[in-house]
């Protein structure tokens, strides 16, 4: 399941510093750990600071989830972008959307960092709807919910997948100084 879910590295809860999040009364740590978002289709947000461990604790969670065997499938947004246009280009899009379809967790990481022109935005569109209420996303930025119009191109399709998101999820917000730049060689 970890090969599957593809994970860029291996992450684990223990090794998570929580003193850069801050998490809503019904998220605290023992939410997370218990996975029961994952059971109920909720999503979570974690939005703030570049290097504050956004990436990290979503990629704990998932592990933890496959630890449990609950599939998961892990994405850069520009990755799962590009894998979605490929699809498309090979007439296989409907495939490919079924498979992460069968995900229990989907983790979209750096929603924002990188521009996705309006077709792609489309498609990150199409995983996210066909998502809500029937499996749980985890996504990963440093913008703001008002400036996803910029991330979609669109407003209109911006508003359409935060009114998805705020539905059933949280928003967990992350602050403070980069842990790389905390930890850098270059000093």
């Amino acid at each position: 399941m970890l090969k599957q879910a593809g994970f860029p590295q291996s992450k684990t809860l223990e090794g998570y510093d929580r003193g850069m999040a801050s998490f809503p009364a019904d998220r605290g740590r023992e939410q997370l750990e218990s996975l029961e978002f994952v059971d109920r289709a909720e999503d979570l947000v974690f939005y703030g600071d570049v290097g504050c461990g956004k990436t990290h604790l979503a990629i704990a969670i998932g592990m933890l989830a496959c630890q449990r065997v609950i599939p998961v499938r892990f994405f850069t947004a520009s990755s799962l972008v590009m894998r979605l246009r490929k699809a498309k280009d090979d007439n296989r899009l409907d495939a490919e959307l079924k498979s992460i379809g069968r995900a229990g967790l989907v983790i979209i990481d750096e929603l924002g960092y990188l521009p996705i022109d309006i077709d792609g935005a489309r498609l990150l569109f199409q995983v996210i709807a066909d998502s809500y209420e029937t499996r749980s996303v985890i996504f990963t930025s440093n913008l703001e919910s008002g400036r996803w119009g910029d991330v979609f191109g669109d407003g209109d399709m911006a508003a359409a997948v935060i009114d998805r998101i705020v539905h059933h999820g949280s928003i967990l917000r992350f602050h403070g100084e980069s842990y790389r730049n905390r930890h850098s060689l270059m000093k």
